[in-house]
């Protein structure tokens, strides 16, 4: 299984696919072998992660109609179409890709998303209050769903918060683990 990212950090709320997937790496030890991947807007670039692997978990905000922070985990497969012209150029990167496997007639991996609604879309580094506040229940439905699939996660001892990872983010010297590919 792979865990994918995606999100703009410039972009307040856009960037907690991204938080989610550098906490995730940062602060847990797996029972198996996982790969966590920050995905950030490389859209059509992560289209070899789909093909490399049978199961797919993306994290990323959901421009949905509902209230800030609501949690949503949803197949991919039920969303394609739905990202393009949608907003951000990941989000149309992601579900092309998903869309280019089945037109060349390639196997789709099981890709799940689980996404949250945003507060606010904006140039800033940092979050909306509603995902700060919803963050550890969003970790927390990442994490059942890994058990899910027999994949239990360990707590390091050392903590890495996400106030930390998002002060991390800022550093424009790439110090920040946020993007790899």
């Amino acid at each position: 299984m792979i865990i994918i990212g995606i999100g703009n950090v410039l972009q307040k709320d856009d960037g907690f696919g991204v938080y989610a997937s550098t906490y995730l790496k940062q602060n847990y030890k797996y029972s198996q072998d996982l790969s966590i991947v920050n995905g950030g807007v490389e859209g059509i670039n992560l289209y070899n992660y789909l093909i490399e692997n049978e199961h797919v978990l993306i994290l990323d905000i959901l421009n949905i109609d509902d209230k800030p922070a609501s949690i949503y985990a949803i197949p991919a497969q039920e969303i394609a179409g739905y990202g393009i012209n949608n907003g951000g150029a990941h989000e149309i990167g992601i579900i092309q890709c998903l869309d280019m496997l089945e037109m060349q007639g390639k196997d789709i991996p099981q890709t799940m998303l689980i996404g949250i609604v945003p507060g606010e879309v904006t140039f800033d580094f940092s979050l909306s209050e509603e995902l700060k506040n919803a963050f550890e229940d969003y970790i927390s439905v990442v994490l059942q769903y890994l058990k899910k699939h027999e994949i239990i996660a360990t707590k390091k001892e050392e903590i890495t918060s996400l106030q930390e990872i998002i002060d991390r983010a800022k550093d424009p010297s790439g110090a920040m683990d946020l993007h790899v590919i």
